[in-house]
This record gives C-alpha cells, structure tokens and sequence, in this order.
C-alpha cells in the first residue's frame, strides 16, 4: 500500500500540456514571469549524502548529481499498481517538457530509489528503469544503506506480511521530489496529477 493525497485524474492533451506551461512562464500579457522566489520547499530539512549502487553494482552518491536538477521517487519494483503509475507520470512528465523545452528538460535527472533490498537487487533495479526510460537512473543498496537515504529524505517505509503466495508489499510514502543543482529541495511534483501537470511544475523550477 502506498499513500496518495487524491485519485489521478485523466491526462489532458499535448496542447493543454503547451498552455500550462505557457501559464508557468509567461503573464496574461505575454510579459515573461520569474518563477515565485521561494519554492515551496525551500530551507525543507529534506534530502543529503547517500551511497547506493546502480543495476552495474557501481557506487553512485548524491553528490554524482551536482550541477542537475534532481527528480527523486522511493518505491520498489514488485509494487503492483501507484509505484509503476507515479514513476510512468514521473518519466512522462520529463518527456512533455523535452518537446517543449528540451534544454531546461536536459538539466533534469529522474532517479528511483529502491525500499525493498531484499527483493530488488541491483539487476532487477534496473530492468524496472530501463523498462520506463533509458534516462531513469535505477538505485538500490544494503538494507542500511537504504534506510539511510530514506531517512535523509524523510521518506517512510515499512515491510509488510508476507502473503500466502510468499510474497510481500511495502508501506511507503509516495512523493516525488524535486532538488535543485546544489541538491537543495524545491517542490514536490504533482504525479496524482497526471504527467501534464508534472512537466508544467518542471517548467515552473527548473530555469
């Protein structure tokens, strides 16, 4: 089970996508807008140092993504239905702003970092990556080293009972973040919302 703030509702069309992001950059007038000067999440104690491994076992730390704009997403890949559906509006937001904006969308890394170590290793990590975007950076690690990214994060999670088939869900807070280049925190980005509404916040953030 995972927590969601409200349904998803439907994806509206690519030319609603280009208006929203109109909306985000430019005044009634055409007049250009500077994004709000604090983020929503600004001065937010969220996220710092981590040390995972990606789907080739090689070592990759929060600060390998200095300079980037940072989409991050904790789930696990045995999640039957809200992790594939965040990371899929996730990912599918990143590639509206890439047709509309491919320069501020190339200053953007999505990243999923695994809750389930038991389960997802370094492979089957990223197998589920690949199988959403070759730009989709897949993380797992030791149990510790993912409770010590979770807790950095503030991201809960908890195993839950096994089922009679063997298997097992993951209790954990669904959010998808985004950091700043220095690795600053600055909103949250509307997955329940479909794809549309998460590259018109992209477009808002990321200059």
């Amino acid at each position: 089970m995972n927590y969601r703030a409200m349904p998803s509702p439907k994806q509206k069309s690519n030319f609603v996508v280009f208006a929203a992001l109109s909306l985000a950059l430019a005044a009634c007038d055409g007049a250009a807008t500077a994004p709000p000067q604090d983020p929503p999440l600004a001065g937010a104690d969220i996220g710092g140092p981590f040390e995972l491994v990606d789907q080739h076992g090689k070592t990759v730390r929060w600060e390998d993504f200095a300079g980037k704009y940072r989409m991050v997403y904790f789930g696990f890949t045995y999640c039957p239905d809200i992790c594939p559906t965040d990371v899929g509006r996730m990912v599918h937001g990143l590639g509206r702003l890439e047709k509309l904006e491919p320069e501020k969308a190339a200053k953007v890394v999505p990243i999923f970092i695994s809750v389930d170590p038991e389960r997802d290793t370094p492979a089957v990590v990223g197998e589920f990556a690949a199988a959403f975007s070759d730009k989709l950076i897949g993380l797992t690690g030791t149990p510790e080293q993912v409770k010590a990214a979770a807790d950095a994060f503030r991201v809960y999670y908890s195993r839950g009972e096994d089922t009679p088939g063997g298997g097992y869900l993951v209790d954990h807070s669904a959010v998808v973040y985004l950091f700043g280049p220095q690795g600053e925190p600055l909103a949250t980005l509307p997955v329940d919302k479909g794809a549309d509404a998460v590259a018109a916040e992209l477009a808002k953030w990321v200059s």
